[in-house]
């Protein structure tokens, strides 16, 4: 009953006509490929600037991974180049709304209708789109805003983390939502969630559990990822005081902004005119400087108790992808991201002072590694 419940809150949050919660983002980008008929022979374009659960899910399903560069000075794919991507073996888009950030989803939907009359549908749901589908790892975007939409009111299929880090948490966990303006069978599509994330299994433990009902039936083998009743406790509590936290974060932000912006350096822009990040991770980059330096100013960090990470390391730097043949040299300007980016504490257990004492230990640690107290202007 609580996992129903979360799903129905986090439909009713987000705008969605249904949700379904499963343990993992991971899981939910995956069971959407299945259900979507993708598979071996099939194409999937996702950036490769991303964590791997982007990209591996496609592995999963047999599906080739294309891989797209961001574009200069972005963390976000190079949409100029998406629609030459597409191909007639092209059946979805994974975007990634890295930080809490959303995509610009405009030019995601230009690219695929540009590239309409090359789609090759395998099967009846796929038609109904009669395009490439785009589908949203929003695993970092519970709560943020594009041209007056809530994630998951934009993609076609949207999907989220509560993992232990991410700002709702059911310490681990994930969800799928999708648009009410597509013609889909919401009824359907929740039924084919419910059998791939149970077994392919006809009845859920609870229904099972009624007197003289115990009998079931496998209608396929399917997994197991279903999302248990305690976690969900946890995400209703979460979800509950979520726009506070939202607007905590904000706040945070702005600070760490004010403080480090004067210095030279260049944080993701989290808030516009138009749309409004989850600020689900402080992403800043040091100009003029590469990976060794970079490093040297994380270990400086940490000498001040300070603990930094980077997100993220682009996947052809990893061995899994370097063994399927992707070449890092293929992707400058995601390499040129990564070189010099790190990220900063960001978490509402902060107080302002903690935030200030961060800017001010990152200003002595690029001073302690370069020699100097502003960054080079690039």
């Amino acid at each position: 009953p609580r996992t129903k419940e979360f799903e129905k809150r986090i439909a009713a949050f987000v705008g969605a006509p249904r949700a379904v919660c499963l343990n993992s983002a991971t899981a939910a980008m995956e069971l959407t490929l299945h259900i979507l008929g993708i598979g071996p022979g099939d194409e999937v374009i996702t950036s490769a600037y991303t964590y791997t659960a982007s990209a591996s899910v496609i592995a999963h399903v047999g599906a080739k991974i294309v891989l797209m560069d961001t574009a200069p000075d972005s963390f976000e794919m190079d949409y100029a180049r998406l629609a030459e991507a597409i191909t007639p073996r092209t059946k979805a888009i994974i975007a990634v709304d890295l930080a809490g950030k959303m995509c610009d989803y405009d030019a995601i939907y230009r690219a695929v209708e540009e590239r309409r009359d090359v789609f090759q549908a395998s099967n009846k749901l796929q038609a109904s789109f009669g395009r490439a589908i785009v589908i949203a790892d929003a695993a970092h975007a519970l709560g943020a805003t594009w041209h007056g939409l809530r994630c998951g009111q934009v993609a076609d299929f949207t999907c989220f983390s509560f993992h232990a880090v991410k700002n709702v948490t059911t310490a681990e966990g994930g969800a799928v939502v999708w648009r009410e303006d597509r013609g889909l069978d919401s009824d359907w599509l929740y039924k084919q969630f419910m059998l791939y994330s149970l077994h392919g299994q006809s009845k859920d433990a609870l229904a099972k559990s009624e007197k003289g009902a115990w009998e079931y039936d496998i209608v396929f083998p399917g997994f197991k990822c279903n999302m248990t009743d305690i976690l969900a406790g946890f995400g209703l509590i979460q979800l509950s005081r979520y726009e506070g936290l939202l607007a905590r974060r904000r706040d945070m932000i702005g600070i760490y902004d004010q403080q480090l912006i004067p210095l030279g350096m260049e944080p993701l822009k989290h808030y516009g005119d138009d749309y409004a990040s989850s600020g689900h991770l402080y992403l800043v980059r040091i100009p003029g400087i590469g990976e060794s330096p970079r490093n040297q100013i994380i270990k400086a960090m940490g000498h001040r108790g300070i603990a930094c990470n980077v997100h993220y390391k682009p996947l052809p730097l990893l061995t899994a992808y370097r063994k399927l043949g992707f070449d890092i040299k293929d992707f400058p300007n995601a390499f040129a991201m990564y070189a010099n980016e790190i990220t900063l504490p960001l978490h509402t257990l902060m107080s302002d002072d903690d935030l200030y004492y961060v800017c001010q230990s990152l200003k002595f640690s690029v001073y302690e590694v370069l020699g100097r107290t502003q960054p080079a202007q690039g």
